[in-house]
């Protein structure tokens, strides 16, 4: 794979023409090069056609880290992650990636073939991004994540038919567990039949998940 960087994205290339895309959000602190180094492990065939983008989330003070500033998609005001959330920061964050999404379609990926991913808070964003994005999208990646109601009740628009993988750690300090079960049940009530892993580890992947992972694009991208 041939790798690109601009001033908001790592971009990897594949060895042929991209005629599917995987936008994987990082979480809070990191940057676009946090999940880059994961590629090479999915053990994707040589002649696969994925193009990958690792957006940078922006520079911004997080409540939590004591006002810190650090790439984030939104603010962290304080650990009750499910009640206290910053959906105008999360807003902001879900268009700028849904503006990512239209502007792969403009360039030649259809919606079909264009699978959004996102680890910890970067998994609120692209669950958001893709539940509200008009296209049936290949599916949705949600790892070590959690996905809160909204206080406005607003509704999704991408069908349920559309595959979605949810991965957590049994032993995660920072987004426990019992959030994801719950993401898992918000994703049932609205119709979809999630995959739903766990693994023996704490905020961070595994062996066992980049294999669970694999298996997922393989099936939605590459069947």
């Amino acid at each position: 794979m041939h790798k690109t960087q601009t001033p908001t994205a790592v971009i990897l290339e594949p060895s042929c023409e991209a005629s599917a895309c995987v936008i994987w959000l990082h979480g809070l602190g990191a940057d676009g090069h946090d999940f880059e180094g994961l590629v090479p492990q999915l053990g994707l065939p040589v002649e696969h056609s994925v193009r990958f983008v690792f957006p940078h989330a922006p520079v911004q003070p997080v409540t939590i880290n004591l006002g810190e500033s650090m790439r984030a998609w939104y603010d962290i005001r304080s650990m009750d992650l499910q009640a206290d959330v910053d959906w105008p920061g999360v807003d902001t964050s879900v268009a700028r990636v849904q503006q990512l999404m239209s502007e792969q379609i403009q360039a030649g990926i259809p919606a079909e073939r264009l699978l959004i991913a996102g680890f910890s808070q970067g998994g609120l964003v692209a669950l958001e991004a893709a539940m509200s994005f008009e296209s049936p999208l290949a599916g949705i990646l949600a790892l070590s994540t959690y996905w809160p109601p909204r206080p406005d009740l607003q509704t999704g628009v991408q069908p349920p038919t559309t595959p979605v993988m949810i991965a957590h750690g049994l032993y995660d300090p920072i987004c426990p567990c019992t959030l994801s079960e719950q993401t898992r049940q918000r994703c049932l009530e609205a119709g979809f039949d999630p995959l739903y892993h766990t693994y023996p580890m704490q905020h961070e992947v595994c062996a066992e998940e980049v294999g669970d992972i694999r298996a997922f694009l393989k099936n939605t991208l590459l069947t």
